[in-house]
């Protein structure tokens, strides 16, 4: 297969997502090619959302082709057998907390999400709006709607509508309250402070293996909705930078465009 044809990406688009979506933007753009969804069995990559489970199922045998990259994904919960490992190529995975679970030893991390900014350039103004992004489950959560009905400033970011829309609302906002951890990436990919608001069920691993790869180990619980401080800032931009840098590096080189 030519080394130009679309690169073959796995993700989860059972439910439009706009926190899934950039991410296959980010990895065209990284590798300079076309990116095309494909099977798990099939892919080449594996960059985005919670991945490794469905690694774990579809490579517990070696393939007889190339195996597929790891690319800044994560692991939902703890795997019981690592075997898999041996069938697939780890780049670079999203947080220090998949690395421990996995029994891998690295020493740098990245969520593709935090290029972002790279892939979906925005060169609109910052308002003062103050942006809630929901996980996709709790659009309609009655809680979050009374929030937005007591103050004009609040708006309400429907994750199931176009990447490039929900993007360029977050990028224009003064702040961002969220449930998503997309949400909360995409903020930090524009330099938008931002709250981890109650995921209300949700899994925390994810959120807590991406804050200690960032440099935010003290965000160990949400925040509720009474407590915002909204004029948080970003302190760890550095962290951002070097996961950046991270992601960049360790990009698969025969996965790249060929001159």
């Amino acid at each position: 297969m030519s080394a130009n044809a679309p690169l073959r990406l796995h993700w989860w688009k059972t439910v439009p997502n706009f926190g899934d979506a950039p991410g296959s933007l980010v990895v065209g753009l990284i590798g300079g090619r076309e990116v095309r969804h494909v099977a798990p069995k099939k892919a080449e990559m594996f960059a985005i959302g919670s991945m490794l489970q469905v690694v774990r199922r579809a490579f517990s045998d070696p393939r007889e082709d190339r195996p597929p990259s790891i690319w800044g994904t994560r692991i939902l919960h703890a795997v019981t057998s690592r075997g898999f490992l041996q069938n697939i190529r780890v780049a670079l995975v999203r947080g220090p907390i998949t690395a421990a679970l996995l029994g891998v030893e690295h020493d740098r991390y990245g969520d593709p999400g935090l290029l972002t900014n790279e892939a979906l350039p925005h060169h609109g103004s910052r308002t003062d709006r103050i942006g809630i992004v929901p996980h996709h489950t709790l659009v309609d959560n009655p809680e979050l709607a009374n929030l937005i009905a007591s103050d004009p400033a609040y708006i309400l970011m429907d994750p199931h509508k176009d990447v490039a829309e929900v993007c360029h609302q977050i990028a224009s906002c003064a702040h961002i309250l969220a449930s998503s951890l997309h949400g909360l990436i995409v903020a930090d990919a524009y330099g938008v402070p931002n709250t981890w608001i109650d995921p209300k069920g949700q899994s925390r691993l994810k959120d807590h293996d991406y804050a200690e790869s960032v440099g935010q180990a003290d965000m160990a619980v949400p925040t509720p909705l009474t407590d915002i401080d909204l004029r948080k800032t970003i302190t760890y931009a550095d962290h951002i930078d070097a996961c950046r840098d991270a992601l960049r590096q360790s990009f698969p080189a025969h996965l790249k465009a060929q001159a």
